[in-house]
């Protein structure tokens, strides 16, 4: 993390934890399909969108495979929630691991010394980590190493063009296990997790709609600018990487205590705690994904890069929904492709360039309909009550009851959240639902038909109000001496105010 960040040896560990958790089914995972929202009028303008042929539609298998892969581990990990329950302290024990011999990783490390600029040298403490991830860590390993074959080779052609080693790819592993949306319990936030005012120093924009320290792209750029400063500041990768943690003013403090030294292992122990496990931590990273043949991992291989998508500039604001329906994309794969965007919406700002990330297939379906699903999406913002993003009262709630064939990424579609926010405000870890589980959703849209779906069977002695054209709760509540709007919300179930003609309410009980 771009300092400070005291926890990143908890973010590390239980990341990992949370990655070997359930996932969800193949059923689920590829079932999501956007509801189209237009209005009659707009009929016409949706038949003249140009689509291209079906079968370019249609994934292959093997992509269909990859893309699932991505998505099961973006949203299988719990974003760190679990981080902030407790700090995990790095034990340096001997660890009984006799597949791998002192010599042999002597050896080894040697030859990694030989093909990086970082201090690779063999001590008993890098080998304690290194024997505890091989013992205990490869199922999690296994499984970054097939998701760091979307953002390596992004990575790689951003640190060669700052002359950074390329080795400097697996900081990331260590910082946020690759998660773009992963946020340390201080702020941090990202690939390379940096604070608030490190990154705006470095150029990423934070506001209401867009968190740039999301954005792999920018934040990659901006963490490559960050690095080759540390480095010609103390010279040194080692020293880069410890004041990457920690600071520039702990490692210089700690040069000074040690009398003098400038070699990173032989100023270690004057360091803050966490960052004297910093460095060990990612050589044993480095070790593993190097000698990952040797030591029996088998990832699978995909060949669908980061690179195998393109930005395309946005002209008006625009939701995610408008954007997965138009294209008869997964929301969830617009979440994973943008993770910058907070409120799954593309902003339209005087002065700012706004970009959607889209695989290359979807992103000429999108120019070359652009003017048509600008105008479509326009017409459905207009048609809405209240402007982007719809806010409701912090009370307003909806108790979701699961049912058959249900998964989160198809409930947080029905009401406009992400997959992510459903599982903070339910304290999930994983994506598994059971029939019959209550969630609670703090809802950005109402779902088609939802006043009919949420309102109460009415009891046999309430009492009741049939809905006229042009009622509104506020008028219905007048007719009723002591009723109040929350009274008729509570009453009926209800988390919006859109009532139909013919509707009976509970006006009093």
């Amino acid at each position: 993390m771009v300092f400070p960040k005291p926890l990143f040896l908890s973010v590390f560990f239980l990341t990992f934890a949370a990655l070997a958790q359930d996932s969800l089914t193949v059923q689920q995972r590829d079932t999501i399909v956007a509801t189209p929202v237009v209005s009659t009028g707009d009929a016409q303008l949706q038949a003249e969108i140009v689509q291209p042929d079906t079968a370019l539609f249609r994934d292959e298998d093997r992509m269909a495979e990859i893309d699932s892969l991505w998505l099961q581990e973006l949203y299988s990990s719990s974003l760190f929630d679990s981080i902030y329950r407790s700090v995990t302290d790095i034990q340096y024990e001997t660890i009984d691991y006799p597949e791998l011999s002192t010599e042999t990783l002597k050896q080894r490390l040697k030859t990694l010394d030989a093909k990086t600029p970082f201090n690779v040298e063999y001590n008993p403490s890098l080998e304690s980590v290194i024997k505890r991830f091989l013992k205990s860590r490869q199922k999690s390993l296994t499984r970054l190493m097939e998701v760091s074959q979307f953002y390596f080779p992004m990575f790689e052609e951003k640190l060669d063009k700052y002359d950074i080693p390329l080795e400097m790819k697996y900081l990331a592993i260590v910082e946020s296990a690759l998660n773009p949306r992963a946020r340390s319990r201080v702020g941090a936030t990202g690939l390379w997790q940096f604070m608030f005012a490190t990154g705006k120093q470095f150029g990423l924009e934070v506001n209401s709609y867009v968190d740039e320290r999301s954005d792999p792209e920018r934040a990659t750029e901006a963490a490559c600018q960050y690095l080759s400063s540390l480095y010609r500041t103390f010279g040194d990768w080692d020293l880069a990487l410890a004041a990457y943690n920690s600071g520039p003013g702990n490692v210089s403090k700690a040069m000074r205590r040690s009398g003098g030294h400038k070699n990173y292992w032989n100023i270690r122990q004057h360091l803050p705690r966490e960052t004297a496990g910093y460095v060990p931590i990612f050589l044993a990273t480095m070790y593993v994904f190097e000698f990952a043949e040797e030591h029996g991992y088998k990832p699978r291989h995909f060949d669908k890069p980061y690179f195998v998508s393109d930005t395309v500039r946005v002209k008006e604001l625009i939701t995610f929904d408008q954007v997965a329906e138009k294209l008869e994309m997964k929301l969830e794969a617009l979440e994973f492709y943008n993770p910058q965007y907070k409120l799954n919406i593309v902003p339209k700002i005087e002065g700012k360039n706004y970009g959607l990330r889209l695989p290359k297939d979807k992103l000429g379906i999108f120019v070359n309909n652009e003017d048509q699903i600008y105008a479509l999406a326009k017409a459905e913002n207009e048609s809405r009550e209240k402007p982007l993003p719809r806010l409701f009262a912090i009370d307003s709630k909806v108790r979701y009851r699961v049912k058959s064939g249900d998964y989160l990424g198809k409930i947080a579609q029905k009401y406009g959240v992400t997959v992510s926010q459903l599982k903070r405000w339910n304290g999930l870890r994983s994506n598994n639902l059971r029939i019959g589980q209550r969630l609670t959703v703090f809802p950005r849209k109402l779902p088609k038909n939802a006043v009919s779906a949420t309102t109460t069977q009415i009891p046999p002695n309430a009492k009741t109000y049939t809905v006229r054209s042009g009622d509104s709760l506020w008028s219905i509540a007048q007719k009723f001496p002591g009723v109040t709007v929350s009274n008729l919300r509570s009453w009926n179930n209800m988390n919006g105010d859109r009532l139909k003609p013919g509707m009976k309410l509970v006006v009093g009980k």
